[in-house]
């Protein structure tokens, strides 16, 4: 999508948003710090906006670039394409990082690109707890380090690959009488342990008993599925 294409549907959304009445000119002029006039001039194809103005009346609106191109446009962008009708699909190998917080995951934070078959991803059942996350590409995989490894042995191993379903974000047992695995957001990266709730708090389990329990506060305003990255579907590759 071309610049001028990306400020057209930027316009388009709006001009929505004002015609339902869910935004004014002199709300959106407010919000971005820019005069109503500069406001119109742009919503009524009289100027065009900088890259930064541009930015700057996105934050405003908390969208993001994604949110402005249609699905064609963005499986340009996707890591992991359009379709389904391949045996394999390229499932991206990321950090934890961005696989904590990017809701498409773009070409530039893959490291890798590991081919899974379709049939198994398919077989995957999703379930969300909150239906803002259906956006987010749904499959990514993370190594998991020594420390993490160690903690969760048996069951993985330093250095795992692990395939994680980043729709499914529910506290429930995915399988009877089985605990799920978590991929869970802490600081700017992410931990893979067992997860319970408590109150306000996010008790995180270990496998192995000599590994300390861990205790996440919920932030006020956050839910518990806010902190999930989402739940480890397979181990996919040990080393």
């Amino acid at each position: 999508m071309s610049f001028v294409a990306l400020q057209e549907s930027l316009r388009k959304e709006l001009r929505k948003r004002i015609d339902a009445g869910e935004l004014t000119g002199m709300e959106l002029a407010r919000r971005t710090g820019f005069t109503q006039a500069h406001v119109s001039n742009f919503l009524n194809r009289k100027r065009g906006l900088k890259l930064t103005a541009l930015d700057r009346m996105l934050k405003a609106m908390g969208l993001s670039v994604y949110d402005l191109l249609n699905p064609l446009e963005l499986v340009r962008f996707a890591a992991v394409p359009a379709s389904t009708e391949a045996e394999y699909a390229e499932v991206p190998l990321v950090e934890c990082g961005p696989a904590a917080a990017s809701e498409v995951i773009v070409n530039e934070e893959v490291k890798e690109l590991v081919k899974i078959r379709r049939t198994l991803l398919n077989r995957i059942r999703a379930e969300l707890a909150a239906l803002a996350r259906k956006s987010w590409t749904r499959f990514v995989l993370i190594r998991v380090d020594a420390r993490e490894g160690m903690s969760m042995w048996p069951r993985l191993n330093p250095g795992s690959v692990v395939l994680l379903d980043r729709h499914y974000t529910a506290l429930r047992p995915y399988r009877k009488n089985d605990r799920n695995i978590y991929a869970v957001r802490k600081a700017s990266g992410c931990t893979v342990r067992y997860v319970e709730l408590s109150g306000s708090f996010l008790v995180l389990r270990a496998h192995n008993p000599d590994s300390p329990v861990e205790i996440l506060p919920i932030p006020e305003g956050s839910s518990a599925s806010d902190l999930l990255v989402g739940r480890v579907a397979q181990i996919a590759v040990e080393t």
